[in-house]
């Protein structure tokens, strides 16, 4: 049993660290306090070939696997979660579907800028009354000939402002429940789409969410993904490989809010000596630092098996519910031992607890992921 990276990895990890450091973490406040989309960072990201991580170069990809896209999406949300999010949307949620499901000419239209970077994804599946629950989906796709008419809105979606290839979901009739869902391919620009209301957050603020509204948007035959019916079976699968990249975003989170809280641990003096001495401080470091530990292991053994071609739902339902709660618990804790200054803007810690509750909640809410354990559990036996 090796829990070693490769030397590959390590230079991978280090590249991204680098880049972060002098990219990401300079601007990454500022662009909180806007919400201002980062297109310098992304556009950078792109010339490190980030965007294609995971995918075989034959489509745009930089190669690699699972493991190393947990590498780049913690290490990039080490320094900015917003910047995280972004590419593990374009990277996970909108690539995996069309590389899996995807014909050739749809790869070659769709997969390969969004690979390369010269397009941004998104990924359109909630709605107001269908978020855990996709069979209550109530977008519609209505067969014309050669076209799709969809009709029906998107809430919630990241990348929503500035995605140019959008993966989403419609029933070809709701009496069928998850078996009516079918997925589309939906190009920026299209008559009939366009984007509503943009959603003002607690956290990864400089990551747009976005009601997606569709009136008569016609899709042509050629632009379904997939087989009708089968969307909610994309859907799935898709989230269950996404999880891996939340749970790698959650650890960057969870990383720099322990890196900070033990720096600060030691320079804050109290009753003549640093706050690293008192006893208090050091259990909340140590449960910090054991959680994020057995975070990592949990995403990194997910995404081996993954990897592997083995079955991974479970592992990557624990790994995703571990990490988010991990990343809550952390930057909890981090404010803490920062006291009335982690309260305040003037210091990271308080970026890092707003971005940390968005993963408790996207890519399933922890209760969900619980279900999931349950069930795969109870199928085991």
């Amino acid at each position: 049993m090796d829990f070693s990276l490769t030397e590959d990895q390590k230079m991978l990890r280090a590249m991204v660290r680098n880049f972060a450091e002098k990219e990401l973490e300079p601007i990454a406040a500022e662009i909180d306090e806007k919400a201002r989309f980062p297109a310098e960072s992304i556009s950078k990201a792109v010339e490190l070939g980030l965007t294609g991580i995971g995918y075989p170069e034959k489509y745009g990809g930089s190669g690699g696997g699972a493991i190393e896209q947990t590498i780049v999406f913690e290490e990039l949300a080490w320094a900015c979660a917003s910047t995280s999010g972004i590419l593990i949307v374009t990277n996970e949620l909108a690539a995996y579907p069309l590389y899996a499901y995807g014909t050739e000419e749809q790869k070659q239209q769709y997969l390969v800028p969004l690979l390369k970077g010269d397009k941004l994804g998104a990924f359109g599946l909630t709605e107001a009354g269908a978020g855990s629950d996709v069979a209550a989906m109530a977008m519609t796709a209505t067969r014309q000939n050669n076209v799709y008419a969809l009709n029906g809105n998107k809430i919630f979606i990241s990348n929503g402002a500035e995605a140019d290839i959008i993966v989403t979901f419609a029933t070809i009739d709701r009496s069928q429940g998850y078996r009516g869902v079918t997925a589309f391919i939906v190009d920026k620009g299209t008559p009939g789409f366009s984007v509503g209301k943009h959603e003002r957050k607690m956290g990864i603020r400089a990551a747009s969410a976005t009601e997606l509204v569709f009136e008569d948007c016609l899709v042509p035959v050629e632009n379904r993904l997939g087989d009708e019916g089968k969307g909610f079976r994309i859907a799935l699968e898709t989230i269950d490989a996404s999880r891996l990249g939340i749970a790698a975003q959650s650890l960057g989170v969870a990383q720099a809010a322990f890196e900070k809280s033990l720096a600060y641990s030691r320079e804050r003096q109290q009753f003549g000596q640093p706050i690293a001495n008192f006893q208090a401080i050091q259990w909340m470091l140590a449960d910090m630092a054991t959680q994020i530990d057995a975070a990592r292991l949990l995403t990194h053994r997910a995404a081996f098996l993954k990897d592997q071609g083995l079955p991974f739902v479970k592992e990557s339902s624990m790994a995703k519910l571990h990490a988010a709660e991990t990343a809550m618990f952390v930057t909890t804790k981090a404010i803490q031992i920062h006291g009335g200054y982690g309260y305040t803007k003037d210091f990271a810690v308080e970026r890092y607890f707003r971005d940390a509750k968005i993963m408790e909640i996207y890519e399933g809410t922890s209760e969900m992921q619980r279900m999931t354990i349950a069930r795969q559990l109870l199928r085991d036996e």
